[in-house]
């Protein structure tokens, strides 16, 4: 018998900042080290707004405020034999301070600040490349 299909709903932040974005280095599922926009899960009666704001100032570090919405990425990925369809909703972030360390070390590899030809280099994911195309005219 298959699995079910199950449903996760996550939200996450492009911060954008003298013509450069923000990337986070961590692990993929199959441990690899992939570089990626910063996002997480949704948590019970959070909005996808806030959930992207925690998301970002836990994995980067940087408190921000959402300057728009850009997109709404959907794809699915099996985790172990379970399959996953995954919802993400993107925010466009401007930072609301200048200081960003990742509070979570444990899973955040890395840092940096990347203009676009850089960003196009290091993002691996189709939905990442997607939300690139999105932004890349103010880089």
């Amino acid at each position: 018998m298959a699995a079910e299909t199950k449903k996760e709903f996550s939200a996450g932040g492009v911060i954008i900042e003298d013509g450069k974005t923000l990337l986070i280095r961590m692990r993929n599922l199959k441990g690899e080290l992939v570089w990626t926009f910063p996002k997480g899960h949704v948590e019970a009666g959070e909005t996808p707004e806030l959930a992207a704001l925690r998301e970002v100032t836990e994995e980067t570090g940087c408190r921000c405020r959402i300057t728009g919405e850009l997109m709404t990425a959907r794809y699915n990925f099996t985790r172990g034999s379970c399959p996953v369809d995954k919802e993400v909703r993107w925010f466009l972030m401007e930072r609301s301070d200048k200081d960003c360390a990742p509070t979570t070390p444990e899973e955040i590899c890395g840092l940096e600040w990347c203009d676009a030809a850089r960003a196009a280099q290091r993002l691996q994911y189709p939905s990442d490349r997607e939300l690139f195309e999105l932004i890349k005219n103010r880089l």
